[in-house]
């Protein structure tokens, strides 16, 4: 009789672990997604987002369009001027003038040769910071999505 039974209480058992490993999972997901909101959030909340962001205490971009949905941005940086630092929402961004811009980012600092009409997406920047090291007026848009 102990025979008859050993099997079945084996595989609720295995059931209830397997049900109680997922459980378990569900909830490292959550704390995981939870920590890097909130590591979002505390970046977001501690640095300038790139509208506020400016150089030398000027504004360099403007807001041309803002409604629920979405955010559009256009950033002017004529030779030697900068973006102090600043983190992106997720974004799309259109390269109306190209030039020579210097990145510094976590990844360390290097030079990019941004291409009129030339276009990119982002899941989002935590920090970073830009100076137009040409000697052409760099311009483009930004097109940032609202977060829910």
């Amino acid at each position: 009789m102990k025979t008859q039974f050993a099997y079945p209480v084996a595989s609720r058992l295995c059931l209830f672990l397997l049900v109680i490993h997922s459980l378990v999972l569900k909830v490292h997901a959550t704390e995981a997604e939870t920590a890097r909101q909130e590591s979002a959030n505390a970046t977001s909340d501690q640095l300038a987002d790139p509208l506020t962001a400016g150089w030398q205490g000027e504004a360099v971009c403007e807001r041309l369009h803002e409604d629920f949905e979405q955010r559009i941005l256009r950033c002017s940086f004529a030779p030697g001027v900068g973006h102090e630092k600043h983190f992106h929402a997720p974004h799309f961004g259109y390269a109306l003038s190209g030039g020579k811009m210097r990145l510094t980012d976590r990844r360390g600092v290097r030079e990019v040769d941004l291409v009129t009409g030339s276009s990119y997406t982002s899941e989002g920047v935590e920090w970073h910071e830009v100076l137009n090291v040409g000697d052409t007026t760099v311009r483009y848009l930004i097109v940032e999505k609202k977060l829910d």
